[in-house]
């Protein structure tokens, strides 16, 4: 009986010194393209992501969603490239999330979104606290670290120390910026008697 036989693996296994030159060329060759690649620490990653924020006091998160997060979203939808559109009504606030396809043009884009905002203004209350915002969400602006200090040591110390903090992560090359948040500011009053 005849078994059947596979000539490329018959060919490897009598040639084995040739198969072994073969893999260390495609090992080196693997190697020196690895390290002719060139890369970045931190690339710049850009999502089209837009948020339509609108604010609207005194209303209720039903009203909210029937007066001015529908409206809106509907005109939204309407534009080429939306990948994704989310949205959250609460009280005097709305909050719609539009993500676009990556192959999107990111001006493009915003354009669009600021275009179908204006056209939804009419079918929106007259009486906005503010008319809608359209930003951009831009994720490298977006902490990876956040760090909190406390202690028995009082505001202006603590303020201190978080400056100092902030000057020795600032000076890391890998650190683009570093914020000190709500630390209180210094202010001095001068009250004048008139009488």
């Amino acid at each position: 009986m005849k078994h059947k036989e596979f000539k490329l693996t018959n060919l490897s296994v009598a040639n084995k010194t040739t198969i072994y030159i073969f893999t260390m060329i495609l090992v080196i060759f693997g190697f020196m393209q690895y390290d002719a690649t060139p890369k970045e620490k931190f690339p710049e990653i850009v999502f089209p992501y837009f948020m339509v924020s609108t604010i609207h006091p005194g209303t209720s998160p039903a009203d909210m969603e029937n007066l001015i997060t529908r409206p809106i979203e509907k005109h939204l939808k309407g534009i080429d490239g939306v990948k994704h559109i989310s949205s959250n009504s609460i009280q005097d606030f709305s909050s719609i999330f539009i993500e676009f396809e990556l192959t999107a043009d990111e001006m493009q884009a915003y354009i669009d979104v600021r275009q179908a905002v204006d056209d939804a203004r009419a079918e929106l209350p007259s009486d906005l606290f503010r008319e809608p915002e359209v930003s951009r969400i831009d994720l490298s602006e977006i902490p990876i670290l956040f760090i909190n200090l406390s202690g028995d040591l009082g505001l202006v110390k603590l303020k201190d120390i978080a400056e100092d903090l902030e000057d020795k992560i600032e000076s890391l090359e890998e650190i683009t910026r570093a914020d000190i948040a709500g630390a209180l500011d210094r202010e001095i009053q001068i009250n004048v008697d008139l009488y």
